[in-house]
């Protein structure tokens, strides 16, 4: 069994949840600063970077990181040319930790308009992914937004995020497509079940082999994702913290049975770079078992 072939089974059938490791330019700082690293302990955007290398480094090697609860992470374009032990990061989850490497592709949203922001244009897609498939990645991941529930949008969202996905197919891997709903939106319930029939209308179009995983916010009805969880072309749905708590989030899971995780602040809610060796390993292992636990609900 190839490789990819290896990761596909563990992707629709392993028990666990996928980490999100892919805090980009926008998102860093803040990750950062809830690790206990201020603005004032780097002077440039490289030494930014270096420092949540450090922090995932420390995460990818914590103990309870491996492939008997985290079965994927997802990274951030920079970590690819990362390594660990020598070896190059993606490697080294696979071979390492037994965990499938998936890449953050997605270059930021558009502006806001009828209540969803897009995905920007993505410079050089075909490269990226060429180079990423060398690499050993087996999918991407693509976010977007949707605000309010505005049924135009909310297609038009969908519509956006398949097409990216149908070179992510081309090009041999698996998209995550991940349109996220703010899980602070008056509307949020409503976008939901629009968000819920306009992927069942895009998922139905997709032909044999042409296989996809979503990434979705924990929704306000539990189960309302079973059907697109239940479709031979999805290989998994997974969920998204979206801003809830470690213990908010998982307890919103644990509703969800045809749900796993792929969590980021609610993974690394309460890890500090000055934590020592053992408690840090403590404290991730702590949200690691929570989260998985509420996966495997």
């Amino acid at each position: 069994m190839t490789d990819f072939a290896k990761m596909r089974d563990q992707m629709e059938n392993g028990s666990g949840f996928i980490a999100a490791l892919d805090q980009s330019g926008g998102s860093t700082p803040k990750a950062l600063a809830l690790y206990g690293v201020d603005a004032s302990d780097y002077a440039s955007e490289d030494e930014m970077f270096a420092e949540i290398q450090k922090m995932r480094e420390r995460i990818i090697l914590s103990p309870d990181f491996t492939s008997s609860k985290v079965i994927g992470a997802i990274l951030f374009e920079k970590t690819l040319r990362e390594r660990i032990e020598g070896q190059a990061v993606p490697a080294y989850l696979w071979n390492k930790r037994g965990v499938v490497p998936f890449l953050k592709i997605d270059k930021g949203l558009q502006d806001e308009a009828d209540g969803v922001q897009l995905l920007k244009a993505i410079p050089g897609l075909a490269d990226t992914l060429a180079e990423a498939k060398a690499m050993g990645i087996y999918g991407t991941k693509e976010r977007s937004v949707v605000h309010t529930a505005n049924a135009a949008g909310i297609k038009a969202i969908v519509a956006n995020q398949f097409d990216v996905a149908q070179e992510v197919i081309a090009a041999g891997m698996v998209p995550i497509i991940e349109p996220e709903v703010n899980i602070h939106s008056e509307t949020k319930a409503q976008a939901e079940e629009m968000l819920a029939d306009a992927l069942m209308a895009q998922t139905e179009a997709l032909k044999d082999g042409q296989d996809i995983m979503l990434k979705l916010t924990l929704p306000e009805q539990p189960g309302l994702y079973d059907a697109l969880a239940d479709h031979p072309r999805v290989q998994r749905v997974v969920a998204l913290s979206g801003g809830y708590s470690t213990q908010d989030a998982s307890a919103r899971l644990s509703q969800n049975h045809k749900m796993i995780a792929s969590f980021s602040r609610a993974l690394t809610e309460g890890l500090q770079r000055d934590m020592s060796d053992d408690g840090f390993h403590a404290a991730l292992g702590g949200n690691i078992n929570q989260i998985f636990e509420a996966s495997i609900a």
